[in-house]
Order: structure tokens, then sequence, then C-alpha cells
């Protein structure tokens, strides 16, 4: 890898261990093993760095939703593996979530990343729909029902985990939401 590549890896891993607001350019520079000056001749500033390694780690972490196991059984047990594949992810590995979190927060600061995360949430609504409920009549209604419920059983898991919603629970809670908008109300 060159410069430009280990400073961005060097601003994810930043941005996990650290957060956002606690992370310096020279936290970046340590974790990539380059210079300040690469900073400004690759991103401009430590902003725009960190601006692009928060847009990554987005992406990654949309991917990784839309690529859980769900193995090819019938829509509830599709929908409980996926719920158990994602607690799983949420225990196994806190900090990228919570700095998940933090880039959530920097939106209302900052109108570019506020731009480019809305383009790859709209990308991930529509890939968990395909991945979830494929064939829907709504999939971009579905993706989006799907994609809330992520980020706050997320939310839940990072602030109690051990009264966090399991997976069992939040296909209960579906089918309960479903069961309550049925015409014949089962």
């Amino acid at each position: 890898m060159g410069h430009r590549e280990d400073l961005l890896e060097g601003a994810k891993r930043c941005l996990v261990e650290r957060g956002y607001s606690r992370t310096t350019a020279r936290d970046i520079v340590e974790a990539s093993g380059t210079n300040l000056g690469s900073i400004g001749y690759h991103y401009g500033t430590k902003d725009r760095l960190l601006l692009q390694a928060m847009v990554e780690l987005s992406g990654e972490l949309a991917v990784s939703m839309m690529t859980v196991d769900v193995g090819a059984g019938d829509p509830e047990s599709r929908l409980l593996a996926f719920w158990e594949g994602m607690i799983a992810s949420f225990r196994a590995d806190p900090a990228l979530w919570k700095a998940n979190i933090e880039i959530l927060a920097q939106t209302l600061h900052d109108e570019e990343l506020r731009s480019r995360l809305a383009a790859t949430q709209e990308q991930a609504r529509a890939g968990i729909a395909g991945h979830l409920s494929p064939g829907s009549a709504s999939p971009r209604a579905a993706g989006s029902v799907h994609f809330a419920l992520i980020m706050g059983v997320m939310s839940q898991h990072l602030i109690d985990p051990e009264r966090a919603p399991s997976a069992t629970e939040v296909v209960a809670g579906l089918r309960a939401v479903g069961a309550a908008l049925a015409p014949d109300g089962r």
C-alpha cells in the first residue's frame, strides 16, 4: 500500500479505537506509519481524511449487514438467522459499531458527510431489502424498516447488552407488529 491507503486505514483504525473527536493527526500518522505531511498531500486536511474514513467504515458496515448468512429456510427462519448474525457482530466488535454512532452524530455538522452517508444508506436499504425481503412489493419500504431496526437494536446492544433484545425477541416483535397490521388481526 502507498501512503494514501495507509493513511486511510490508519484513520479508520483511529475512528474505531479513539472516536472522531479524540483522533488527532498525530494519532493517524502513528497508526499508519506515515508522516504529517502525507495527510496534507493526499487529503488536504485531517478532517477530509476522517470524512473519507467515516464514509468507508459506514459502507463496510452496510456490506456486513447484507452479507450475514441467512440460509435457505422460510422467511422467519431467514430473519432469525440474520438477527443472530447481526447481534453476534454487535457483541464481537462493539467499537466498530460505536464508531458508526459517532459518525452519524458528525453528519449533524458536516453537509458533505451527510450527503455521502445518505447515498450509502440508500444502497444499504436496497441491499437489505434484497437480502431479507426478496420479491417484496415495496422493497424500499422493507429495506427502510429493516435498516431502522438494525440501528435501533444495535443502539440497545451498545448501551445495555444484557437487556437488549435477542434475535428471537426481535423476530417475535416483528411478528406481533405484522399481526397488528393484518386484516384479520392475527
